[in-house]
């Protein structure tokens, strides 16, 4: 190493630099001059330019006069450059090693014996995931609810999935329709499908799932997210891939921003809109369904007001059902004068 820290690196580039400009167009600067005034920030800097050899006293002149830097630079850069490329080499050794062990404890018979289920808490869900998909051979397949994912988990995710991407596993995700108006899931879904994954969203609601390699699911705990289930049950595992596939070929692909795709999409929020309302679901439960915010979906249901000419919510239940609307008509995007 080339034993200077950070702080160093810090004082150089905050005062350090400056001096050194300073010296060079003056031709030089007095020990006595009042700007080297000890317990300034120019005499700690002027220390540090003297270590490293920047400065030089000249003892005939009495004056600190500036040395060539080239062979100084050489000299602080290099070692902390080897040592760079000597960490670098040994995290991916590490890496190399851990995921040795990653394989052999999932193969293993102590593996087996800690049952088809697995629950994993809070931290340890992250971690345990990014390892489960770094040790993907063939296929991803993941289902994301919009809601309750921030720009950091997507951050995380786009980094894990374009890594697998890049190793040749295929991946297939499937959102919800209100996915497509956020700009932090366009961004991940630009990232990964450049790489050839494949991204589609649906109107209906469903739950967090990440399949890999279809002998492992990991889905969410019954009661709430802080909690993972790894499920290794064969059988369990086909259920799960069995519902995927069916909400799959119900998607519509999240690159399709053809007109007549925008308007079927908002169709068939609309749609899932009235349902909720009928079966008189709350705000809350119809967003998370929805997959948008409390704030949005009151929108949605403030839109259905002007559109039947109610005042109320009751009004609006009334005379949807005085129509015969229910939701579940098939849904078909009003022509331009409708």
């Amino acid at each position: 190493m080339s034993g200077f820290a950070p702080e160093d690196r810090e004082l150089f580039e905050r005062a350090a630099i400056e001096l050194y400009d300073l010296i060079v167009q003056e031709g030089g600067l007095g020990p006595d001059d009042a700007r080297l005034a000890d317990g300034t920030d120019a005499k700690i800097a002027l220390d540090l330019l003297a270590e490293l050899n920047l400065v030089q006293l000249d003892q005939r002149a009495g004056t600190w006069r500036a040395l060539e830097p080239a062979n100084v630079q050489s000299r602080v850069v290099t070692p902390l450059s080897n040592e760079g490329a000597r960490l670098l080499d040994e995290s991916a050794r590490w890496a190399k090693a851990f995921q040795s062990l990653n394989h052999s404890w999932r193969r293993s018979p102590v593996a087996e014996t800690s049952g088809a289920f697995t629950y994993l808490h809070n931290e340890a869900i992250s971690p345990y995931l990014t390892a489960l998909i770094g040790d993907a051979e063939e296929e991803l397949l993941t289902a994301q609810p919009q809601t309750g994912r921030d720009a950091q988990s997507i951050a995380a995710a786009a980094l894990r999935d374009t890594q697998a991407l890049e190793r040749g596993i295929s991946m297939r995700t499937l959102y919800q329709h209100s996915a497509r108006r956020s700009a932090i899931t366009q961004k991940y879904v630009a990232a990964v499908t450049a790489r050839g994954a494949e991204v589609r969203t649906l109107d209906e609601f469903f739950n967090r799932m990440i399949v890999v390699d279809r002998r492992s699911a990991v889905i969410p705990a019954a009661d709430t997210l802080a909690t993972a289930v790894v499920v290794r049950e064969p059988a369990v595992v086909a259920y799960l891939i069995d519902v995927f596939e069916r909400a799959w070929a119900r998607g519509r692909p999240f690159v399709n921003a053809e007109e007549s795709a925008v308007k079927e999409i908002a169709a068939e929020q609309r749609a899932m809109t009235i349902r909720m309302l009928i079966a008189g679901h709350s705000d809350a439960v119809s967003a998370k369904r929805l997959g948008v915010s409390p704030r949005t979906y009151a929108g949605y249901v403030a839109d259905l007001k002007t559109e039947y000419d109610a005042d109320t919510r009751f009004q609006l239940g009334y005379t949807m059902g005085s129509t015969g609307i229910s939701g579940n008509e098939n849904a078909e995007p009003a022509d331009d004068g409708g």
